[in-house]
């Protein structure tokens, strides 16, 4: 399976998961090493992987308090890989 197969794959995420989140993301104190456990552990609840410089990379897109869900989803779309 090459990299564009390995990610065709990823499903919706409910926007209840996406604001939960957010959430962790945005709690005091989460640098962008801990961001980066978040997001990946987010995925890898859900059956997908992300390698660590991308898990820190749109990490640091989505958490943002402006950050849209359309765009977290978009964004997390780009960097699963089906596990």
């Amino acid at each position: 399976m090459n990299e564009m197969d390995d990610r065709t794959y990823v499903e919706k995420f409910t926007p209840a998961d996406l604001l939960q989140l957010r959430g962790e993301l945005l709690q005091p104190g989460v640098d962008s090493f801990q961001a980066a456990a978040i997001v990946s552990n987010f995925l890898s609840g859900r059956g997908y992987g992300i390698a660590p410089d991308e898990a820190r990379s749109v990490a640091t897109l989505i958490d943002g308090p402006s950050c849209t869900t359309a765009f977290m989803q978009a964004e997390l779309e780009r960097v699963a890989r089906a596990a």
